[in-house]
């Protein structure tokens, strides 16, 4: 039986194989090409992922400040203000609820404080918030703001990712892939005392983007800021040590590189190396950035630094001013998780407010007085709102289908309310604003067409907005 195999086995020598795939080898080569991502749109990582690259089209903004309010602040008892709620405060709800609501919800509850106008523009804001008051007419609100999950865990990565169902790169990863970094000394996205619920990781993840574009924590969410610290890196290494820390890397390096040679493309060991690199190269930058004694006792003061109430948030927006002021891409700073008042609205909410006013109106303040505002776009908001009805006697349970943002800098124009939720604010109903239109606007003010800043993974090209995203033409100067 073998030797009758045999007599029908064909054999080939080298000239043989060469000549029958020839054109195999053509397409191998245009499929490693197009791996690499080899087009205008796309950096290649070949070459230094996180070099500064240049925007689709010229760019308002350089970099972006998410201060992230992580639980839901309710718009009802912030910004959107509803006379109509207190009139009607205990009588029910005259439209339908929600066929999907989180919990159980009784009758209409008005805002146990009060709203005022404030600035040129008149922008009404709870009494809660007297100090972002202040700063109003630097202020663009978006009130028509609404999500597709009522969960917070999917709600957090559909703010974060675009994507309420599947691990999805983070925004600060689409905008660091996008453009890289301008300082080469820095993580290009950096996310200081980040969240480790509801997805965690997953919320500053890069996914299926070279890793790294991934978000870099500075603490985290049980870590007070403080002794938030880069993971590894404290005081400036020595010379001698620093010395010998490069040695141990080029033949790291040597290493690594030698196993690229044999495997070909590997997008992972490319990003591997420069972490490697980047890691070593913070070690000159990174204790600078994080040694705050040299601001003046006046910046301490605006940032909220000599309160008790307010040092530990005021700390992550001055660590956010220093990190822009240095080049870095894509800054988070996250309260959290404070702002999920499904009980105890009346002492919780009022607190969760003063820790995070007189930092956010300093953050804003001390940006508009260096000239960084300008270029810098400040988001602030959270997962959801919460219902104008009551759970319990003094709760709002999770509305993901009305909440409030403001922006502030970065091309977006100020003093201004841009939407509107109905009559009690349960339902977001006029000039709409979904989270991937803000993703497709983010993009647009920061120089990138969000239906081409893509990434082929598996076969498809994915992007932050995936199939949807509109420009908010409204709020851009």
């Amino acid at each position: 039986m073998s030797s009758c195999c045999n007599q029908f086995t064909p054999v080939f020598n080298r000239r043989d194989l060469l000549k029958t795939s020839a054109t195999g080898f053509g397409l191998l080569a245009l499929a490693d090409l197009m791996q690499q991502g080899v087009r205008a749109d796309r950096p290649n990582p070949r070459h230094n992922p996180l070099t500064a690259r240049e925007p689709h089209f010229p760019a308002k903004a350089k970099r972006v400040i998410f201060l992230f309010m992580h639980g839901g602040p309710s718009h009802v008892d912030t910004f959107d203000h509803k006379p109509d709620l207190i009139r009607d405060s205990g009588k029910p709800l005259p439209f339908p609820k929600p066929r999907i609501v989180s919990g159980g919800t009784g009758n209409l509850l008005k805002s146990p404080w009060s709203f005022k106008q404030y600035g040129e523009s008149g922008a009404w804001v709870s009494q809660v918030f007297p100090k972002i008051a202040e700063i109003t007419d630097d202020l663009c609100f978006i009130k028509s703001m609404y999500g597709s999950n009522s969960r917070h865990g999917g709600a957090l990565l559909e703010l974060h990712t675009g994507s309420d169902t599947f691990v999805r790169p983070s925004m600060g990863s689409w905008v660091t892939y996008g453009l890289g970094t301008e300082n080469q000394n820095l993580p290009g996205y950096i996310t200081i005392c980040p969240s480790l619920t509801h997805g965690g990781v997953n919320n500053w993840s890069s996914a299926f983007l070279p890793a790294v574009y991934q978000g870099t924590p500075m603490g985290d969410a049980s870590t007070p800021s403080e002794r938030a610290r880069f993971p590894f890196i404290g005081k400036k290494t020595g010379g001698g040590a620093r010395d010998l820390q490069r040695l141990e890397l080029d033949l790291l390096n040597r290493i690594n590189r030698q196993r690229f040679d044999d495997t070909g493309p590997d997008s992972d060991l490319e990003s591997r190396i420069a972490s490697f690199e980047l890691a070593f190269r913070m070690q000159a930058q990174a204790p600078e950035v994080q040694d705050i004694s040299g601001e003046s006792r006046t910046i301490h003061k605006l940032y909220g630094l000599d309160k008790d109430a307010t040092k530990d948030f005021g700390r992550q927006c001055l660590m956010a001013r220093r990190f822009a002021e240095r080049g870095v891409r894509f800054i988070q700073v996250s309260h959290s998780y404070k702002w999920d008042q499904h009980g105890g609205l009346k002492k919780s909410l009022p607190r969760n407010a003063l820790e995070v006013d007189q930092p956010i109106h300093g953050l804003i303040t001390d940006l508009k007085q260096r000239g960084l505002l300008e270029d810098t776009l400040v988001l602030w908001g959270g997962e959801f709102g919460r219902t104008p009805v009551a759970q319990g006697n003094d709760g709002r349970d999770h509305n993901p289908h009305a909440l409030t943002m403001f922006l502030a800098g970065g091309g977006v124009k100020a003093g201004i309310s841009h939407g509107a939720t109905d009559e009690y604010g349960y339902y977001s109903v006029e000039n709409k604003v979904h989270f991937h239109d803000l993703h497709a606007t983010m993009l647009h003010l920061m120089g990138l067409d969000h239906k081409r800043l893509t990434y082929r993974y598996s076969g498809r090209d994915f992007r932050l907005t995936d199939i949807h995203g509109e420009l908010v033409d409204d709020i851009i100067a």
